[in-house]
């Protein structure tokens, strides 16, 4: 067999591009380009509005009607080669890797619940409550609990019923009838300090590998933003309790079903891959579980498969949304989003300030924070280098903004579960929720006052 000419390699190339390039080498008109997020939204906005319930129709078949679309509105493509496309972006490394994530981060959480973890740290946290700073303290125990656990809502499961218990025994008489409401929220505000800071939470996850920073620098950095809020409204609930004196009644403290989340914090902290850390943490768990009895070796499967089985929405839609952006971005879509979020802006705050207001109007829309920032990470990364922004901030920004958004919106389903579990109506909890609005007012000014 003969050696093939470099001339007759390099046409066979030029020929292969050209025909992946298609008939035509313009792109969509910026708007058509996009449509796919707007037919997205609205899919979801107004299937949801004729339920009267945003949760009861799936993120995943709004993305999926949008996918078919951009798929559709593609030209100068087969329908085979717009289909690749579409796969490419959801097949890409970082989508697969937060899946990857995702899965570790649910059997984790399934299995640390199974033996018992989440019971034990809320009778720590509550053991640690004094009596005079109950409000503080309650708060205090929401931020540690939900940073453990990664999961807002988790949280408020486990702490809701708590504080609707403490509220009648402060005031059996219901002299007070916004206690209940006061102390739901004081409950939620904390769950979302957690939330935006958890190495397990899915927010956190989405925001680091969508901008391609490890969860050990965004925490440095997001800390620095969400600490004087958190140290705020800490004070605040210290000046407004200060002369409760009931102490809340707590269940026995076994402190070796604490050693998991202590340890993938831990762990986490000194900078190891998140990968690592979780699979430590869901190996750690199981040998706990074993020596005590509490998990056999049927049971640990079964609560690593209902971990798994619990992400499959969310893996769903990561792999929807990552072929959709793909298609929009090769359509020339986020290039024209980019340069419509910047096209006034000469700064690097003014950058930073389109990110935030890209994933709030996304958190409004589709009620999910870590939706609204796998949505919005694609295009915040593109911004982030065209105006050289720290990845470290931009994420931070992806998780404060959609958690602010998320903690106040009346449908989301952090308060939808709180109103829930105490039947006090959305609206007289969110009027008591300090935390995010001193949050987005944290996260505001570090844009604001930054150096250049």
């Amino acid at each position: 067999m003969g050696i093939i000419p470099d001339k007759y390699i390099s046409e066979q190339m030029k020929a292969l591009g050209r025909r992946l390039k298609g008939s035509s080498d313009k792109p969509l008109n910026g708007w058509l380009a996009v449509s796919p997020l707007f037919v997205f939204l609205v899919v979801y906005l107004v299937s949801s509005i004729i339920a009267s319930d945003f949760y009861s129709v799936p993120v995943s078949s709004a993305f999926l009607i949008a996918s078919i679309y951009a798929v559709c509105i593609s030209r100068g493509k087969s329908l085979e080669e717009r289909i690749t496309i579409f796969s490419r972006g959801a097949g890409n490394m970082n989508i697969l890797l937060m899946i990857w994530i995702f899965i570790l981060a649910g059997a984790f959480a399934a299995t640390a619940k199974h033996i018992g973890a989440i019971d034990a740290t809320v009778n720590l946290a509550l053991k640690l409550l004094p009596g005079n700073l109950l409000y503080a303290g309650l708060f205090i125990a929401a931020c540690f609990i939900s940073m453990s656990i990664g999961t807002s809502v988790g949280t408020i499961a486990a702490l809701v019923p708590i504080g609707a218990d403490l509220a009648s025994k402060i005031d059996p008489a219901g002299l007070d009838p916004g206690l209940p409401a006061f102390i739901t929220a004081i409950i939620v505000g904390g769950a979302f300090f957690g939330d935006n800071l958890s190495f397990t939470s899915d927010t956190t996850i989405a925001a680091t590998r969508t901008q391609g920073c490890t969860m050990k620098d965004k925490f440095k950095t997001n800390i620095r933003i969400v600490g004087p809020a958190a140290l705020i409204v800490c004070g605040l609930y210290i000046f407004i309790g200060s002369s409760v004196e009931s102490a809340p009644e707590h269940g026995n403290v076994d402190f070796l079903l604490i050693i998991p989340y202590l340890l993938i914090i831990g762990l986490a902290l000194i900078g190891l891959d998140v990968s690592i850390v979780l699979t430590t943490g869901i190996v750690v768990t199981a040998i706990i579980g074993f020596s005590k009895g509490s998990l056999s070796w049927t049971g640990w499967m079964m609560s690593i498969g209902d971990g798994i089985k619990g992400m499959s929405d969310l893996i769903i839609v990561t792999l929807l949304a990552g072929g959709m952006l793909e298609v929009i971005r090769f359509n020339g879509g986020l290039d024209f989003i980019t340069r419509v979020l910047t096209k006034n802006i000469n700064s690097k705050r003014g950058a930073e300030l389109s990110i935030a207001g890209l994933v709030s109007l996304s958190n409004i829309c589709t009620a999910n924070n870590t939706i609204a920032i796998i949505t919005s990470g694609a295009i915040a990364k593109d911004i982030t280098t065209r105006f050289g922004l720290d990845p470290r901030k931009v994420a931070s920004i992806l998780d404060t903004f959609s958690c602010l958004i998320q903690g106040i919106i009346p449908y989301g389903a952090q308060l939808l579960l709180a109103s829930g579990l105490t039947d006090v109506p959305v609206f007289s909890i969110s009027s008591y929720l300090y935390y995010p609005l001193v949050m987005g007012v944290c996260s505001l000014l570090a844009i604001l006052i930054r150096k250049s």
